[in-house]
């Protein structure tokens, strides 16, 4: 934890000349050296969460073909592992380059950090539960904070932006059968998923969906994990950002934040996961942000810019029910 350094007390009355007294001294910034850490965990996750997420974009991509019918399409191994790579290297690119924003803004400012760790799980969904980097020092200073905070995300939705685009152009509009009997789940649209659907559709016909590309549900996926991860509370990424511009007030911002994620868990049950995760990482690391020596420093008005773009960010990824089953069938 950051701590603020110390400075003596001078009286200058009666107080021997300026030159003679004690120079002031301030705690040098200790100096970056790369770990020497084995490669062969980072490749390791890696080349599984590659085949994972391989494997639910094969899941996505017959979901695709099939565009909302009971006929299931027969295809090979060999294409339906082609294809999947289309949602795999999607997501990958939108999760790695979050985490790598962090990764190369600690290297910028000396913090030791670790390569980004990626998380297989075999899920027919997402494949994966995203990926972390280990920050193993304190933050030098707000400004340092504020830099690797907000890398990530905006490094990320850089990324799932274009994603975005080029998979609805890849989607198709199609009509719900009104027999159709397989499972169907209705997919939270933050803004602007809503504003790429509509430059590519326009608008939408009841009874006809957007038959989404394996790339566009990468980018979907892409926008949901940029969201949460800007959440204003404890050590998140959106929890660095609010204490860096508020200071001590944005533990009142966690706070408040915790009953709205309480309330999100009974508008839509898929966020009752990241609500226990949240409230138990507050648990253990408490509500309040690690101070840094320079608490009370205010940011430039180029940060607080930035500051503005991630709650833009926030709001334009956002969606207050994500996953939920579709309540009716054939209902764009």
């Amino acid at each position: 934890m950051g701590s603020r350094p110390e400075f003596p007390d001078i009286d200058f009355s009666g107080s021997p000349p300026i030159s003679e007294q004690p120079p002031v001294v301030i705690p040098p910034t200790p100096s970056y050296r790369l770990r020497r850490e084995p490669l062969w965990r980072y490749i390791v996750l890696f080349a599984l969460t590659i085949l994972t997420t391989t494997q639910a974009g094969g899941m996505h991509y017959i979901s695709f073909t099939s565009g909302f019918s009971d006929n299931i399409p027969r295809i090979p191994l060999t294409s339906l592992f082609i294809h999947g790579l289309w949602y795999s290297l999607s997501i990958l690119a939108i999760l790695g380059c979050h985490e790598l924003g962090h990764y190369f803004a600690c290297r910028y400012y000396s913090v030791d950090a670790s390569r980004p760790y990626f998380l297989p799980v075999p899920l027919p969904f997402t494949g994966t539960l995203g990926a972390f980097i280990r920050i193993r020092q304190p933050f030098p200073g707000k400004r340092a904070l504020f830099d690797i905070g907000i890398a990530g995300p905006i490094a990320g939705f850089l990324v799932a932006v274009p994603l975005l685009l080029i998979g609805m152009q890849m989607s198709t509009v199609v009509k719900i059968p009104a027999d159709f009997r397989g499972d169907l789940i209705e997919l939270g649209e933050p803004l602007l998923f809503k504003a790429a659907e509509w430059l590519t559709f326009g608008n939408i016909a009841d009874g006809y969906s957007v038959n989404m590309h394996p790339m566009a549900f990468a980018a979907w996926f892409g926008m949901l994990a940029t969201a949460l991860n800007l959440f204003p509370i404890g050590q998140l990424d959106g929890g660095h950002i609010s204490y860096a511009v508020l200071g001590r007030r944005s533990t009142a911002v966690t706070m408040v934040m915790i009953p709205c994620l309480i309330g999100l868990s009974f508008v839509s049950t898929s966020w009752i996961v990241w609500t226990v995760l949240t409230v138990g990482m507050l648990l253990v690391f408490g509500p309040r942000h690690p101070r840094v020596f320079d608490e009370d420093a205010p940011l430039d008005s180029s940060r607080l810019w930035l500051a503005a773009f991630a709650v833009l960010m926030f709001v334009l990824c956002f969606t207050p029910a994500p996953i939920q089953p579709a309540a009716i069938i054939g209902r764009h």
